[in-house]
């Protein structure tokens, strides 16, 4: 990322010159081989470089891929420390303006060029509702806070489910750019601190260094176990990664014995390769696991100082190694936006054959960026006048980008403004689920979709104006979760419905209101993301969840439970993703036995109390087995996404804890036959998209399951 890419030959002997004092080394001359080229930490950058972008391609395959990044930390974290260090030893300061300029110029001409290509992109081939979100992250990243910036939004379950933009990749340049910004100063303290105490400038820093891994290693831990999405992205969660290289580039100032080198270079290699195979999405990471590749990392450099060549050099010493290394930057700039854009390009779902041209377009455009952006961008007679301009050109310059990204911000609420859900929907055979009638003769019941652009209209969280929040019932952790409609005019015996559970649920509303207005309900509804209603301790949403998460959920079903019992409706209708859901009630059973006994003793304390239970069925998983985006990309032809109904859906704990309560007070709605025939499950029915996001249902297709809905509910008392 930022900080990996490559010096040139010409700026290496600017960098790298012998310093004139040694304080910072020790009181000995630095070893001029050690600051010379490595050739070897040019190999690890190709190394990093070959596991972000084989695991974005082949997420399957390498999983554990992304620890790349971690790679790359370790190397800027040296590699400054190392410029910065010489540089205090040689005048006794950090000419921060001069620093700063020479980042700007090495990052940001590549950098920025790559936004503003993106947000074309995006603009020309992706759906308008991504145009904000994608505008929103363009923004972030040109200001260097995109980490941050999915450190927010990772905490929030409604954005789970948005798919990757352009800009995503941008959280580790993020995270380098505020290394950038606070190691020079930090180190400057350091040395100022020293020369207060009369100490030694180079002892001071290593023991501040030594103190920030200790900490941030320690917050890595804690976080990545409390919050373990927003901790992936947080800087303080990092930190210590630059800290252990910049403790390599202030004490490993000798040159080990030849063997005992090869092997600590070898043993590196293998840790990182182990790191990139073995790990993968459900990995908790960073936390201590992160040691493997960032020691591993160290060690390879560590075995490098002072030596030109090592046993593994025969292979990581080539020229296209080294190449590789050298475009780096440029190549982790270029792969994600192209791994986002070409298939809507395209037209076609990413194939194999896609995704080889992904890769050998990303290397091309990556050579020419660096060849024509990146290296004149550092000589750049306009900007090298002075640290001044090149500043005052890098505020311009991110203003611009930045201007660009809230156009296109400004751009998707615009047209999403006017995409509203309409008042009714008109039934139709051959449309929608209906087209899935035993009865129906559909010409075409499986051919494209009238309409694969999913934005406001079609939100299964849209509500109606007949509802409104109510923040103090239910709430979930601190967040609202309850919302009270009335559709009866105010009539004091209108029948009452509750719909819990968590987004699974909250996705059959459409259909839900629809009955409540033409029958004249009340409905409340009450959603915690992630989150079923059940009897039965809550561990996790397809991993154990945080601590936190954990009491956040067990609290809020305990709650619903209670006032479900407490309120008597006359029907709650509940659901949730219960197939990925964690309980665990010390028992050792079989996950699916507990889920389904936790569900039965809910429904029956709820049956003793009067209530009819009704437990709406899983629907088909969507982003679980195929592309989220596979309809949009092959509109002409939505076979493509159909998917064997083995792999799609699974038994359904609900079903199941409904058929085995044998009471006619608790029922079960089983949709799966309006989403699939004998064989194969299906992304376009009747000429309508089946799903909103890669889990939940488009409002359209939801609203029209109502009639299927009232048959299961029958009479409700006061209809």
């Amino acid at each position: 990322m930022g900080g990996h890419a490559p010096h040139r030959r010409r700026d290496r002997r600017r960098v790298d010159g012998r310093s004139r004092s040694t304080e910072l080394t020790n009181s000995r001359p630095a070893p001029r081989r050690g600051t010379a080229f490595r050739a070897d930490i040019q190999a690890l950058r190709a190394v990093a470089i070959g596991a972000v972008v084989l695991n974005h391609l082949w997420p399957t395959h390498l999983t554990g891929g992304y620890v790349g990044v971690d790679v790359f930390f370790v190397i800027s974290g040296f590699l400054i420390t190392s410029h910065l260090a010489r540089e205090v030893s040689a005048t006794g300061r950090i000419a921060l303006a001069s620093f700063y300029a020479r980042r700007v110029r090495r990052l940001l001409p590549a950098a920025l060029l790559v936004l503003v290509v993106s947000a074309i992109g995006t603009l020309l081939l992706l759906p308008y509702p991504r145009w904000s979100r994608a505008g929103a992250e363009i923004m972030a990243s040109a200001g260097y806070v995109e980490n941050w910036y999915l450190s927010a939004m990772s905490v929030n379950y409604s954005a789970i489910n948005d798919q990757a933009t352009v800009a995503q990749h941008y959280w580790s340049l993020s995270v380098e750019e505020q290394f950038y910004l606070l190691w020079p100063l930090l180190l400057l303290a350091a040395s100022w601190w020293a020369a207060r105490r009369s100490a030694r400038p180079r002892v001071v820093a290593v023991v501040v260094l030594s103190v920030l891994v200790v900490v941030s290693l320690a917050a890595s831990v804690i976080a990545t176990t409390l919050i373990p999405s927003p901790a992936y992205f947080a800087t303080y969660t990092r930190a210590w990664e630059f800290g252990v290289g910049g403790l390599l580039a202030l004490m490993a100032t000798r040159r080990l014995p030849a063997v005992g080198a090869n092997v600590l270079a070898l043993a590196g290699l293998v840790m990182i390769a182990l790191a990139a195979v073995l790990f993968g999405p459900t990995t908790p990471f960073p936390g201590y696991v992160a040691l493997l590749p960032v020691l591993g990392t160290a060690a390879v450099i560590l075995a490098g100082t002072g030596r030109e060549r090592l046993w593994h050099t025969a292979v990581t010493g080539i020229r296209p190694v080294q190449w590789i290394g050298d475009v780096s930057y440029s190549l982790y700039l270029w792969h994600w936006p192209l791994i986002v854009l070409v298939p809507f390009l395209i037209g076609a779902a990413t194939s194999t054959a896609m995704k080889i041209g992904i890769l050998a377009l990303s290397v091309l455009l990556a050579w020419a960026t660096a060849r024509f952006i990146e290296r004149p961008g550092q000589r750049w007679k306009l900007l090298t006048v002075s640290p001044r301009r090149t500043l005052l050109a890098m505020l311009g310059a991110v203003a611009a980008v930045a201007v660009i990204g809230g156009g296109l911000v400004l751009a998707g609420r615009a047209v999403s403004a006017a995409d509203v859900p309409p008042v009714s929907v008109t039934l139709e055979e051959c449309v929608g689920p209906q087209a899935m009638d035993p009865g129906a003769e559909c010409a075409d019941r499986f051919g494209p979709a009238a309409d694969v652009v999913m934005g406001p209209g079609n939100a299964y969280f849209a509500v109606p104006d007949e509802c409104s929040a109510d923040p103090e019932l239910l709430p979930f952790g601190g967040t609202t979760a309850t919302v009270v409609c009335d559709f009866s005019g105010g009539a004091p015996d209108a029948p009452a419905v509750w719909l819990v559970g968590d987004s699974h649920a909250q996705q059959w509303q459409g259909a839900v209101f629809d009955l409540a207005r033409a029958q004249g309900w009340t409905v409340t509804t009450s959603f915690g993301g992630g989150c079923p209603v059940i009897d039965a301790p809550f561990v996790g949403f397809r991993e154990p969840s945080s601590a936190a998460d954990r009491d956040r959920c067990r609290d809020w079903s305990t709650a619903v439970q209670s006032a479900v019992v407490e309120a008597a409706p006359d029907i709650v209708l509940t659901s949730s993703a219960g197939r990925v859901q964690l309980v665990d009630d010390g028992s050792d059973r079989p996950q699916s036995d507990q889920f389904a006994d936790g569900l039965q003793r809910t429904w029956r304390s709820w049956a003793d109390a009067g209530v009819t239970v009704i437990a709406l069925g899983g629907v088909p998983f969507n982003g679980e087995v195929r592309s989220p985006d596979c309809l949009l990309v092959n509109a002409r032809n939505p076979l493509a996404c159909a998917v064997p109904i083995a792999e799609a859906q699974p038994e359904d704990p609900y079903l199941r804890a409904a058929a085995a309560a044998a009471d006619p007070a608790i029922r079960s709605f089983d949709a799966g036959p309006y989403f699939c025939d004998e064989t194969q499950c299906y992304a376009a029915i009747g000429g309508t998209a089946v799903y909103y996001d890669a889990d939940h249902l488009n409002l359209d297709f939801v609203r029209r399951f109502a009639p299927m809905l009232a048959d299961v509910i029958g009479a409700v008392p006061g209809d």
